[in-house]
């Protein structure tokens, strides 16, 4: 009997993207391929990361994702054309990052929207009765203003989720508190800066992060390839997708709105271009 062939996946290296706005598809999609890197056992994972990030809690997990699977698998992050905010967070999940000199990273910091359509109803004479268990039930309520109380709940909120941001950031490039906290302001800078604040190991291509990950675990930059994990989307949605990508990583237009509609009163580690 003639078995099929298996290919060797120890020999390979894996390779997994992370494009666009990080939300709950996302995350699933990501924890899905993470946990076949680790039941094929790859030996080392090349993460693209091309984000401007996305919601809190499916950055965290993903991050938690990656700091188990170190504990077996060597993973370089490549950061693409932008890698920002949670792509920030993700990214320092892995052993090592390397970003281009043009890359727009940064963006360290939390945002919280709501939608204000106090107006707009006004002029229509469209009201709401609200009945609620206590005063804060319908806090970022999108028909009235904030109150004073309110803004300093929500402060709170965002601080807490900052000083997380922070943290993690120090701990996963070895940096002090303060030193990370001089440039946690939500500012950007390019890859040559990340460098230099110790944000990212090395400036190159993605090329240059795949040779680097064969090198880790001991085999040929010049002969080992990768291999990606994606998720397989029926034909027509590849079709109509195909020409719809941006540096951001999100199409224009439609998809910003649907993040924003999903994700409004959701505190976000996100840069908005």
């Amino acid at each position: 009997m003639i078995w099929p062939f298996k290919p060797s996946f120890r020999k390979q290296i894996a390779r997994i993207e992370i494009t666009g706005a990080i939300a709950s598809a996302t995350r699933k999609r990501v924890l899905d391929a993470l946990k076949t890197v680790e039941e094929k056992r790859f030996p080392a994972l090349l993460l693209r990361i091309d984000s401007p990030g996305g919601t809190v809690g499916d950055s965290q997990e993903i991050y938690s994702a990656l700091k188990r699977l170190r504990e077996k698998v060597k993973i370089v992050a490549s950061f693409g054309n932008i890698s920002a905010s949670g792509g920030v967070y993700i990214g320092v999940g892995a052993d090592h990052i390397i970003a281009n000199p043009g890359t727009i990273t940064g963006s360290i910091g939390v945002i919280l929207r709501g939608n204000n359509l106090e107006r707009l109803l006004q002029k229509i004479g469209v009201s709401f009765k609200v009945v609620k268990s206590g005063p804060y039930k319908d806090i970022l309520a999108f028909d009235r203003e904030l109150t004073s109380p309110e803004e300093h709940i929500l402060q709170e909120l965002i601080d807490t989720s900052y000083q997380q941001f922070v943290q993690t950031v120090a701990e996963g490039r070895n940096l002090a508190v303060d030193a990370v906290k001089s440039f946690a302001d939500g500012r950007i800078f390019t890859g040559q800066q990340a460098l230099e604040l110790g944000v990212v190991d090395r400036l190159g291509t993605e090329e240059d992060a795949r040779r680097w990950a064969a090198e880790l675990v001991g085999l040929d930059p010049d002969k080992t390839q990768c291999y990606t994990l994606e998720e397989r989307k029926p034909f027509l949605n590849r079709l109509l997708s195909g020409n719809r990508h941006t540096g951001s990583g999100l199409s224009t237009g439609i998809e910003w709105l649907e993040f924003d509609l999903s994700t409004s009163g959701l505190p976000l580690w996100l840069y908005r271009p």
